[in-house]
């Protein structure tokens, strides 16, 4: 039996680059799939979804986030990248049990899907054992989000300062390809969150890379995180390798030389963009926005971690379009505009996930992934401009409606799932975690 939604006379907004907004339009979704957009579409038997003074657009999609730490959120706004190794990955990680990765990434799921993100690379770097891998995989699965789990390592073993040889890839990443994700057709993807060249040696992480790549699963791993200098020289290790590929998302790269940028713009390399956290943690180089661009790379947007940063994508396209912005006036080059940013925060983002043709924009054919802003709130109103509005002064409390393949997982600014449940297993986890 066909399920249809008719989404009712919001302003559609398209990330596509050949495509307009529509003022007055109607979305409709078939077993959800977007199946038409246009004027006063007819769907006598669909379930309508007044959109009247509303905004249509896309879900977001986050291409990089440490869910299972929303247990230790907003702990690290004064902390060094040292501290967050030491206190988060190591000293945290040693507790966390597969009940507390259930519960920071259930948690950290549904904060995303209530701020309108409906996609998620979950870099999950807290492999302690499989059932650490299981519980988060569930916790994405019990959210409803469509998400990659980016399958990580671990601090714990071998310790930080051990040889960098022996950070080998977990095999169990082979588990779950056979058990778990047999099939890349569903809401759940799998990734290879990779230790890269800043965390292995090279024999290490060719190897990873060979295993990410005979498993079929994109790779994402961190490079370039610190301050340029003689020893950042990642991008050009996976070069001189013959690892760049497009199959690969370099999350931060801003310490990266403007040769190394060119590298990966010359190899369809992603790159991952956590402009709040790059900007506000001591030890992570600032966003270098305007060389990417210089290069022929277009970002992809990701919170990272909020330990020390906000969960929605508001607050990162924000501070992304100023720092693009100051980047492109200093530069003198040409402007960044809102539409941009909005586009790397939607239809980036898919591509650097691997997922854009499933989603990132809203055309016929793609999964029903949809947000609905209220631009008739206080801060949005009057609209003359959804891109500038949406990117200059959004937040999470104007997102009405959130849509993952057509299911709605929040209603009227309210989401459908059992929060107070989420709620409880998150505190119990937190003081369980800190030893509170």
């Amino acid at each position: 039996m066909t399920q249809r939604t008719l989404i009712r006379g919001g302003w559609i907004v398209r990330t596509d680059e050949s495509a307009a907004d529509l003022p007055h339009g109607d979305l409709l979704v078939e077993n959800g799939t977007i199946a038409a957009i246009g004027p006063s579409l007819a769907a006598d038997d669909a379930e309508i979804l007044d959109a009247s003074g509303m905004l249509v657009l896309p879900g977001f999609v986050d291409t990089h986030r440490h869910t299972w730490q929303t247990t230790l959120r907003h702990r690290g706004g004064d902390w060094s990248l040292g501290d967050y190794f030491a206190q988060a990955m190591v000293a945290a990680g040693r507790r966390t049990r597969p009940e507390d990765v259930y519960a920071g990434t259930l948690f950290g799921a549904l904060t995303a899907i209530d701020s309108g993100v409906t996609t998620l690379l979950d870099w999950s770097r807290i492999q302690n054992s499989p059932a650490h891998a299981d519980a988060a995989v569930a916790a994405l699965a019990d959210s409803g989000l469509r998400a990659v789990f980016g399958h990580g390592g671990t601090f714990i073993e071998p310790p930080p300062g051990s040889d960098p040889a022996a950070r080998r890839h977990s095999a169990d990443i082979r588990r779950l390809r056979r058990e778990r994700f047999t099939s890349d057709d569903g809401l759940l993807t799998l990734a290879m969150a990779a230790s890269g060249p800043d965390f292995s040696s090279d024999v290490a992480m060719a190897e990873d890379f060979a295993l990410a790549r005979e498993l079929g699963v994109r790779i994402t791993t961190h490079v370039a995180v610190g301050e340029p200098g003689p020893e950042n020289r990642g991008i050009e290790r996976m070069h001189a390798a013959g690892l760049l590929r497009p199959d690969i998302t370099v999350v931060h790269g801003a310490g990266a030389t403007d040769h190394a940028l060119k590298l990966l713009a010359d190899h369809g390399v992603t790159v991952s963009v956590s402009a709040q956290i790059e900007l506000g943690m001591d030890g992570l180089a600032v966003p270098v926005l305007g060389r990417m661009l210089a290069a022929g790379l277009t970002p992809s947007l990701s919170i990272d971690s909020e330990t020390a940063a906000g969960g929605d994508m508001f607050t990162q396209m924000r501070t992304a379009f100023a720092v693009a912005r100051r980047d492109r006036l200093e530069s003198r080059k040409a402007r960044v505009s809102a539409r941009d940013v909005l586009r790397w925060a939607t239809l980036q983002g898919a591509r650097a996930t691997g997922l854009e043709r499933r989603t990132g924009s809203l055309s016929p054919g793609k999964a029903a992934d949809i947000l609905l802003i209220r631009a008739t709130d206080v801060n949005l109103a009057p609209l003359s401009s959804p891109a500038d509005a949406i990117v200059l002064a959004a937040h999470p409390g104007n997102v009405d409606t959130v849509l993952v393949e057509g299911r709605v997982l929040k209603r009227g600014g309210r989401l459908e799932a059992d929060l107070e449940r989420a709620r409880r297993l998150v505190q119990a986890s937190h003081e369980y975690v800190l030893g509170a």
